[in-house]
């Protein structure tokens, strides 16, 4: 019986409708393993969930009401040309509704982007540990990604600007703040590297930390340059990370190539309706970047107080250095995952020397603060 199923597996899947040799080569892959499929592979129940830089002091009251008012309408298709929530991105931006598009998240967007600029063989620059999603879409569309190693646990401006000009890529992506280290440039370090990249190379500047940045991080918007395209989300300090709504800010021209790509219906009824009334409560954001401001300061008197070093954030996370390798980072990733705190690191080495501790509230932060030591301890 088992040889007979067997032989039929093998005979439909010798059948089957074959893949381009391109999907083939490549893995099945998920970057990110969700706390959910965490907690189910360890039967332990998440009580602390500071692993996928979420924004833990949630959604404005008002985004709360207006999804639960218009939840009824759910049955409804969302507005293929996200007109109100465009002009009034726009309104806020200073710039016209013709320079934004709007799509399933950055990574959507990031997926789009790519699709537009890169075929098979095309060169990509990026760094070496960088947020993953953006290399795996280059990889799943044939494209030739080069890149070059973080310096001091950020990205290397010199030398990815002097890789770009020596290169000419089609892409030469950055995150600044920078997920995994937290980490940031200065606006007039990212502006050198926009103004110096040769014409013929887009800049994708990922700014999805952006508001929990110091003052003088991000630079000035500027619409009328063809090559950079700046990317932003709802999902970290408007809190609506499940909503999955982002925007791409650059030249008209460039913009209306998403028009092309895009699925005009990703962005639902009631992720476009959080979006626009998270957008009209600029005092609710300002209140979650005071919470996580708390919070960074805490996890890191906590990282200190165990002996750990942690690492200057500009984001709604702290990356702390724990002084040996990725074995031993590892280890205390899942030390802490067997007392239901979920937490990430950084997935290349030297970087993965590290833990990334997303900020919570004071509850998960006290429940870190007892637990860690014993974590520690164990490990000897």
């Amino acid at each position: 019986m088992r040889s007979l199923g067997g032989a039929v597996n093998n005979a439909l899947i010798e059948t089957m409708p074959k893949f381009t040799p391109l999907i083939e080569s490549l893995p099945i892959t998920i970057p990110f393993v969700g706390p959910e499929a965490l907690a189910r592979r360890s039967g332990q129940p998440i009580k602390a969930r500071m692993g996928a830089n979420e924004n833990v002091f949630g959604p404005s009251p008002k985004v709360i009401a207006a999804v639960q008012a218009h939840a009824p309408n759910a049955w409804q298709y969302g507005d293929p040309e996200l007109f109100d929530l465009k002009q009034a991105l726009a309104k806020h931006l200073g710039i016209a509704p013709e320079n934004i598009a709007i799509s399933e998240g950055i990574d959507g967007l990031h997926g789009l982007a790519v699709r537009m600029f890169v075929e098979q063989g095309t060169k990509v620059v990026n760094s070496l540990g960088a947020y993953p999603t953006f290399s795996a879409h280059v990889k799943s569309f044939g494209g030739d990604l080069i890149t070059i190693p973080y310096a001091d646990d950020r990205e290397d401006l010199p030398a990815l600007l002097k890789l770009a000009k020596a290169e000419k890529p089609k892409i030469l992506n950055l995150v600044n703040p920078d997920n995994p280290m937290g980490t940031w440039w200065p606006a007039s370090d990212v502006q050198k590297l926009m103004d110096e990249t040769p014409e013929e190379t887009l800049v994708m500047l990922d700014e999805a930390y952006s508001e929990f940045a110091p003052e003088g991080t991000v630079p000035p918007l500027d619409v009328t340059r063809r090559n950079v395209l700046r990317f932003r989300t709802f999902s970290k300090a408007y809190g609506l990370a499940g909503m999955r709504v982002g925007y791409a800010i650059g030249h008209q021209d460039v913009i209306a190539g998403f028009e092309k790509v895009r699925n005009h219906f990703g962005v639902t009824r009631l992720s476009q309706i959080a979006a626009l009334a998270a957008l009209q409560d600029q005092d609710w954001m300002q209140y979650v970047v005071r919470e996580v401001s708390k919070a960074r300061i805490r996890i890191t008197e906590i990282a200190r107080a165990n002996g750990l070093k942690p690492l200057p954030s500009a984001t709604n996370f702290v990356t702390i250095d724990c002084g040996r390798d990725g074995i031993y980072a590892k280890s205390i990733v899942e030390g802490l995952l067997q007392h239901g705190i979920f937490i990430r690191m950084p997935g290349v080495a030297p970087q993965n020397r590290c833990i990334r501790i997303s900020c919570g509230k004071e509850k998960d932060l006290d429940l870190l603060a007892e637990v860690l030591p014993k974590v520690l301890q164990g490990l000897g």
